[in-house]
């Protein structure tokens, strides 16, 4: 007989059937080996219940991955490290900015720009080949959050503004220009709709298919300090206070740790997991 399916609650409130397959890729997606992944779905299906929500499947897994591995558990909680960058946008803008450089852009991040009509601050300018991006990022710091038509709609106005003066520029007349809306979210079908019509391009958590944030930050290999699982919330939101927004910043200022008060041993666990966590290590 075939197996009866299980509904679970997602962080949005709706409902779906438990996949096995999802979970087996995230955790394929963080390095853990197949035994290891074997093991957790299993325990995981074991526990299953009507109406359990994502968030108390992703702890039991997390809990059981960092058991295993620390390196491969910080890779596994990218989504919810994300949204720790908060509560404030400005480090989820660094972030994005940081993986379009990785990426071969030339960036800028929080500029003010001369539109044709008004100034605008832009979250991050981008720059590639003969290609001008405005890049605007939607943070959010809960899950289940969409960014709805309003968004694009408003941003596409503030980038046909911008488009307007940037092609009086010298040399920018012949360049091809373009306006990005990046979320840690995701976007309504009504905004993805309008994003498509309009040619504003929308990067979501998992949108598009190829392209989205959670590809962009597997391909660059970039990860925020967020992910350490060897570090306090208290001591993660200081780094922030501080725009050290990625583990290898960190790795590569190892004594802003010390300042903080943290002991040398400490500090050598806490690099090790964060050096380990870029090189893909387990």
């Amino acid at each position: 007989m075939p197996e009866k399916t299980v509904l679970i609650t997602k962080a949005s409130g709706e409902k779906a059937p438990f996949s096995p397959t999802k979970l087996r890729h995230s955790l394929e997606r963080a390095g853990a080996g197949s035994a290891v992944i074997d093991r957790i779905v299993s325990e995981i299906e074991a526990q299953l219940v009507e109406g359990m929500s994502t968030k108390k499947i992703y702890s039991q897994a997390f809990s059981m991955l960092r058991k295993h591995s620390k390196p491969v558990a910080g890779r596994y909680k990218i989504k919810q490290a994300i949204l720790e960058l908060g509560p404030s946008g400005y480090p989820f803008e660094k972030f994005v900015g940081e993986i379009l450089k990785h990426q071969g852009y030339r960036t800028k991040v929080g500029v003010i720009i001369q539109g044709h009509c008004v100034s605008h601050e832009i979250d991050v300018e981008a720059e590639k080949d003969n290609q001008h991006f405005m890049v605007e990022c939607k943070f959010h710091n809960r899950q289940g959050y969409k960014c709805d038509v309003k968004i694009p709609l408003y941003i596409k106005s503030r980038f046909e503004d911008v488009k307007k003066q940037w092609e009086k520029r010298k040399g920018h007349a012949t360049k091809f220009h373009e306006g990005w809306v990046v979320t840690n979210t995701r976007f309504t079908e009504d905004a993805i709709q309008y994003g498509k019509c309009s040619g504003l391009i929308l990067i979501g958590w998992d949108y598009p298919q190829q392209g989205s944030i959670s590809d962009r930050i597997n391909m660059s290999g970039l990860h925020p300090v967020t992910c350490l699982t060897s570090l306090t919330k208290a001591e993660k939101q200081k780094l922030i206070d501080k725009m050290i927004v990625l583990c290898k910043e960190l790795c590569d200022k190892p004594e802003v740790l010390e300042e903080m008060g943290i002991s040398h041993t400490r500090v050598k666990r806490i690099i090790k997991e964060g050096e380990e966590i870029c090189s893909g290590s387990t």
